[in-house]
């Protein structure tokens, strides 16, 4: 058999079970208050009876829907009309089962009335009898009392837990929070740390270049200083030299060899002063001589 068709009859077959409890719960319904007080009590409450109803009538919708998505998926032709047809059917019978369970609860309503007005003229009115059913009444007016204290008790209690739980939720998430922002405040002390470190070290190092740069400077300093000292030095007593020498050379000869003698006692140089040093090429005296340094 196609897995359609069996898809079909299941469905068909929980449509059956569905349709048969939901006319149930209905039936009860209609019923419901036609007994005294006390059997109703043992019985389902009304409003557990219409939420089986209506959960029997959710399943029909669902059961609908279902046949509607499969019957134009049946190999044959006269499958799928007959399909279509059942499911006219099946939603007309949906509407009346609504209409039925509305018309139940109405019924409900009367029953409930008429059966309080019963039992009210029972209670005003005397026999024994009557005193028999006050006393119950009495006794389970206040056990009913005693129950919803206590049920009233256990709901402030479970409030208070209720309450208590978010708060402690409500805790934890802030506690999360916080540990979020200390470990994300961790993480940027750590960066920070490492950055301050390594400009610790530049520092450092800076520092280290600064003082060797300035040792170096200093250095140069006094060799460049000394260098000019020694070049000026030099340069002047060379130049001293060869004036003395020139003027050794002209008082030699002009005549008056008591400047020459004086030059080369004063040792410059401490070299021998000879008048032919400087050999005679008929330069004039006044001819003024170069320093080629």
């Amino acid at each position: 058999m196609d897995k359609v068709v069996e898809e079909v009859e299941k469905t068909k077959k929980e449509w059956d079970e569905a349709y048969s409890k939901t006319q149930q719960h209905i039936k009860e319904i209609q019923e419901y208050g036609n007994s005294t007080m006390e059997e109703t009590k043992n019985k389902n409450s009304l409003p557990r009876l219409n939420g089986l109803a209506q959960d029997g009538l959710a399943l029909l919708n669902s059961l609908q829907f279902n046949l509607d998505l499969l019957a134009p998926q049946l190999p044959t032709d006269d499958e799928v009309q007959s399909a279509k047809a059942l499911l006219k059917t099946w939603r007309s019978q949906s509407q009346s089962l609504r209409m039925n369970l509305r018309n139940a609860n109405l019924q409900a309503k009367d029953n409930m009335r008429k059966t309080a007005q019963k039992e009210r003229e029972l209670l005003l009115g005397g026999g024994e009898e009557s005193t028999v059913r006050r006393r119950n009444l009495q006794t389970k007016a206040g056990m009913t009392s005693a129950a919803e204290s206590i049920t009233e008790s256990l709901r402030r209690t479970r409030q208070l837990m209720v309450q208590e739980v978010e708060r402690s939720t409500n805790t934890l998430m802030t506690f999360e929070e916080s540990t979020g922002v200390l470990k994300k405040a961790e993480s940027e002390y750590k960066g920070h740390r490492s950055l301050l470190s390594r400009t610790r070290n530049l520092l450092s190092t800076m520092q280290r270049h600064d003082v060797i740069d300035r040792i170096v400077l200093v250095v140069g300093f006094i060799l460049f200083s000394c260098a000019v000292l020694y070049v000026v030095s030099k340069r002047i007593g060379i130049l001293k030299l060869q004036r003395t020498i020139t003027a050794a050379i002209k008082a030699g000869m002009a005549g008056k060899p008591e400047l020459a003698r004086k030059a080369v006692e004063e040792g410059i140089n401490q070299g021998r002063f000879d008048g032919n040093v400087v050999p005679d090429k008929g330069l004039p005296l006044q001819q003024p001589m170069r320093d080629e340094l």
